[in-house]
């Protein structure tokens, strides 16, 4: 990175960039944990002259526990993307307008988790809704082992709460489906052949200005084979809409190759494959109680904004737990 001509290819240098980021991200605790260790060796040594130092000790036995659960967490991220950004896409299901509404709040909230983890978020595409929120959306995020943190919130998420889109205020069970792929580089090979996609334009909806709704400038593509379909039509050029949406059926592509090596290994030795798009994951209630609660690891919080806010580390963590067979604690009440 420090070569005068790094820069000179942007393509080439940014996924360097990201990979320099993902092993910092991993040495950086693992150094900690190591110059802990010999701190801790010496704090025992002076605890058996100077009981003073015995507190001081049991601190740092604790803080020492903490960083090394967080190694062994991170050595679960293991899978051939994991270090790769994750494209999300969001897309609202039953439940008419609050399902809308529903699949906005939850773009907001991993947005809300990029943000407290210093990742890079990327809007690649979005649909409005007439009345509120949002029919589907996809946005990138880039950090360390962002793909292998999120690839587990792929499934159904269901939302109870009084609607506020009901004059009766009745209660309202909406759905969104969530969908995760890893952010493949271009010098990864990805086989797919040009004479299995379709390729559709349209016109662009939503905002968005004369030009995009006078050109078709929208972009989708089929895999027939899969039955595979993404789409794009954040930008005004249609160009620029193809590309990325080869680059999103690229990723579509990766993650089910992956999930078909799963259930291959999974039926190997008899057990359930912990993947699954069509399933129902997790569940979050405002009524007639607050809390979320995952439907896999039993993982649930009471705080229920906090989690609108972001607050899904544990979620993750568990997840990853879970897919590798691990005890899973169930959170606070």
């Amino acid at each position: 990175m420090a070569a005068p001509t790094f820069w000179d290819d942007q393509e080439t240098a940014q996924p360097l960039v990201q990979e320099r980021s993902n092993l910092v991200a991993l040495l950086k605790p693992l150094d900690e944990a190591l110059a802990g260790s010999e701190d801790l060796t010496a704090m025992v040594e002076m605890a058996a002259e100077d009981e003073a130092f015995a507190t001081e000790a049991q601190g740092e036995i604790v803080r020492l526990e903490k960083v090394v659960e967080e190694l062994k967490l991170q050595a679960l991220l293991s899978g051939p993307h994991d270090s790769a950004g994750a494209i999300i896409t969001i897309n609202a299901r039953d439940g008419g307008t609050d399902a809308n509404d529903w699949a906005e709040m939850l773009l907001r909230m991993y947005l809300q988790w990029g943000q407290k983890n210093d990742y890079k978020a990327e809007l690649i595409d979005r649909q409005d809704n007439e009345e509120a929120g949002i029919n589907n959306a996809t946005i990138a995020l880039r950090g360390p082992m962002a793909y292998g943190y999120l690839r587990g919130e792929t499934g159904i998420h269901r939302l109870v709460r009084i609607s506020p889109f009901n004059s009766e205020g009745k209660r309202q069970t909406s759905f969104a489906a969530v969908d995760v792929s890893p952010e493949i580089s271009d010098s990864v090979e990805i086989e797919i052949d040009e004479s299995d996609v379709r390729t559709d334009t349209y016109r662009a909806s939503g905002a968005g200005g004369q030009h995009v709704n006078k050109t078709d400038s929208a972009v989708r593509l089929t895999h027939a084979p899969t039955g595979i379909v993404v789409q794009c039509q954040n930008e005004r050029s249609q160009h620029k809409n193809r590309a990325t949406a080869w680059k999103m059926l690229r990723a579509q592509m990766a993650r089910h190759e992956e999930e078909k090596r799963e259930q291959e290994d999974a039926a190997k030795y008899q057990q359930q494959a912990k993947t699954g798009f069509g399933s129902q994951i997790r569940n979050y209630f405002l009524h007639p109680d607050q809390r979320v609660k995952d439907a896999r690891t039993k993982f649930q919080m009471g705080n229920f904004q906090a989690v609108l806010d972001g607050d899904i580390q544990g979620f993750l963590d568990s997840t990853l737990r879970w897919r590798a067979g691990q005890p899973v604690e169930e959170g606070d009440d």
